[in-house]
Parts: structure tokens; sequence; C-alpha cells
């Protein structure tokens, strides 16, 4: 091969390979950011934006998200994705009120903020909550006052005090207790910052200082472990309640023993699903409208609503609950 001819053919590579690249930058990418990397539960839902993204070859999605629980943190990786210019930003946010700025910055650049767990959120597009909290919350009261014969000392737990959904439902629990003269909420709200020792710790704490205690609620996925921990340390299955958000393999052990009685939970592989169709929506200028079928088990019939920002609320019915007898049907 001639020098002209080699220098041709190196032109044509270069100018191919700059094509493609092009082609992938054009590809609109959707980056979802949890509130921690390594739980289990959002291993789980790094499935669902997995499966979406290979389904949907005209986007790419990926998950990202801190190495501890922390705010601070979590907001400096959506600095970082805001500074690369990505398509759309999927969120579950840690503390909602300390994104807004970022999330404000973000929508300015003309990137699209998909939200999941921030109904208060105003700098977003579309948030998604898999239920009503209020009515999620109730419920888990509900079984947990039921369980301790609607009377007793119980007590609350929350991923932290700036946790959104968590103190939702740990505030519809407190609101439902009240209708039972003879529970006793104290020690409200612990904060186990997602993390199961520090559960684990708080509820020991909570054991020494209240001995007779009956009944704990949990909001994080690992709260209802750390407690279940403490409580069948102590040996006290069989006298205390224990109820919360949870997942079923992280459970199980101490569903079998009895020191967690029930656990509630949603698919965090459907949500992270959902997250990225309704990014993939918003990206292609559509609208997501009242009772319209995502695709997405428990979200086949969304009812909307107008957000406290620009963008909507969109909720689900995808809930479940599962005790010792039925939490093995559930594969994670």
């Amino acid at each position: 091969m001639t020098t002209l001819r080699k220098l041709a053919a190196c032109t044509a590579l270069g100018l191919a390979l700059g094509a493609g690249a092009a082609a992938a930058q054009d590809k609109p990418t959707i980056v979802t950011v949890v509130k921690v990397t390594g739980e289990n539960w959002f291993t789980r839902m790094n499935q669902g934006v997995d499966a979406y993204g290979a389904e949907h070859s005209n986007v790419a999605t990926s998950q990202v998200g801190p190495a501890k629980a922390d705010a601070a943190q979590q907001g400096r990786i959506i600095e970082d994705l805001v500074a690369k210019n990505v398509s759309a930003i999927a969120v579950v946010p840690m503390d909602p009120s300390a994104l807004e700025g970022v999330l404000r910055r973000a929508e300015q650049r003309g990137i699209k903020v998909i939200t999941h767990e921030g109904d208060s959120l105003v700098n977003t597009a579309v948030d998604i909550e898999a239920f009503d909290n209020k009515a999620f919350g109730t419920r888990i009261n509900e079984k947990l006052a039921a369980c301790m014969g609607q009377s007793g000392k119980w007590t609350s737990f929350v991923g932290s005090l700036g946790s959104l959904t968590h103190n939702q439902w740990v505030d519809a629990g407190a609101e439902n207790a009240k209708k039972y003269s003879g529970m006793e909420l104290v020690a409200a709200k612990n904060e186990s910052f997602n993390d199961a020792n520090k559960a684990y710790e708080k509820a020991k704490e909570i054991l020494r200082r209240y001995p007779d205690i009956k009944g704990f609620q949990g909001s994080s996925a690992i709260d209802v472990i750390g407690i279940g921990r403490a409580v069948e340390e102590a040996g006290l299955q069989d006298k205390t309640c224990v109820y919360g958000l949870g997942l079923p393999k992280d459970t199980g052990p101490y569903l079998d023993t009895g020191a967690v009685d029930e656990i509630f939970f949603w698919d965090p592989k459907d949500a992270g699903y959902v997250m990225n169709v309704v990014a993939n929506m918003v990206l292609d200028g559509k609208e997501v409208t009242d009772g319209m079928d995502l695709g997405v088990p428990g979200y086949n019939k969304v009812s909307v609503k107008k957000g406290p920002g620009k963008g909507v609320i969109v909720q689900g019915e995808a809930w479940v609950d599962v005790d010792k007898a039925s939490y093995k049907n559930y594969p994670f």
C-alpha cells in the first residue's frame, strides 16, 4: 500500500471512529442515583435499571450512589452528573430538601429530573411513588397494634430525619396509634442511616432503656434486620412485635425465628425499571397521564396529580406484605 493510500485509509478509519463516538454521545443517558451503593435494596433496584437498558438500545442506563447513606455525598454525585450534562437523572433522595438546589441546576441545564420517594420536591418533572405513603404507614402500624394487643410501649425507626417517605410512614403510624389509648410512643424516630449495625445498636439501647417495650416500627429496608438481631439476642421474640420495611431474603432468618413478625415492601427492581420508563418518556416529550399503564407490576393504572412545583406526582399500587409463611415466595 502506498503512503498516500495508507493516509487515506487512516483518515477513513478516523472518521468512522469519530462518527461512532458522536453516535454514542448522541444516545440519551439516564443515570439513576440511589441513596447508598451496596445495600441489597439498591442492588435489586440496579437490576431494574440494567433490565431497562438491555431492552431499550436507544438509551444508555446506569446506576450510581454514595458509599454510605449521606445526603451531601449524594448531592456531589448529582453535581458531577450535571457537569457531564447527562440527559436525565432519576434520583432516590436521601434528603429531598438537601437536593433542591442541585436538581434546579440540572433542570436549568435541560437535564430531565425524575424522582422516587420525594413527593415534596419542587425541582422534578415527575416524582414516582409506589403507593400512598400515609396509607402504607398506617397499614404497618395497624398490624403492629394488633400484635401488641393495642397496648404497651412502642418506638419507630427512620433512615434519617431527612428521609421524607420514612417520616411520612412513621408519622402516619403515630397518628394511627392515637386510636388506642393503651399504646405509648417512646423515643420516636431513631435514625439508622440505612445501616443495620446502627439499627442494632439503637435497638439494644431502646431495650435497655425500656425493658417492657413491646413494639418496633422500622422504615429503612435494613431497620428490621438490626432490630430483629437485638430482639433475638435478648430472647424477646415472643414478647415483642417488629414490623417494617424489609426485603424477604434479608429478613427471612428473623421471620423464621419470630424476631421479626412481618415485613412490607415494593419491588426495588420494578421501581428502578419504572423510573427509567418515565425518564425515557419525558425525554421523548411524552406525558404520564392518570390511569396510564406503565407496563410494570404495581404501576398498571397509575394516579397522577400535580406536584408542589411544575411537575407531577405519579402513584402506583405496588406494596406487598409478607410473614414467615409467605416470604419465600419472593426471590429477593
